[in-house]
């Protein structure tokens, strides 16, 4: 197993660390948010607003799924901050929410074409 052979806490490292880590209620919220990116439908949605804003129906289409469950996953992104909407005569236009969320999906899509998978 990978562990110690002796117990040996670095209490300054320890503490050190222990400061900088999130309150709990931060901790939770971004765990909210990885969890909804976690649905493989709402994570294809997030991708479809990662380049340009896009109506429910568009959406809809580019998911292959119904105006309905699209909305549904929507109004879960829309509570988490993760997507916003504009309103633009009686359509709404859905778009990330702003920079971090386009960077976090990025981040991850670039982690994982450039990683090697199987090892």
């Amino acid at each position: 197993m990978d562990i110690c052979a002796e117990k040996c806490i670095n209490q300054a490292t320890v503490k050190e660390t222990m400061e900088k880590i999130p309150q709990p209620k931060a901790i939770e919220q971004m765990a909210d948010i990885f969890k909804a990116l976690s649905d493989p439908s709402r994570l294809k949605i997030v991708l479809a607003l990662l380049t340009q804003e896009h109506c429910v129906c568009d959406i809809a289409v580019i998911c292959n799924q119904t105006d309905s469950a699209i909305s549904h996953q929507l109004r879960i992104l829309r509570t988490l901050k993760i997507v916003k909407t504009r309103r633009q005569g009686k359509v709404i236009y859905y778009s990330l929410d702003d920079d971090h969320v386009a960077s976090l999906i990025n981040m991850s899509l670039n982690h994982v074409t450039h990683s090697t998978f199987g090892r």
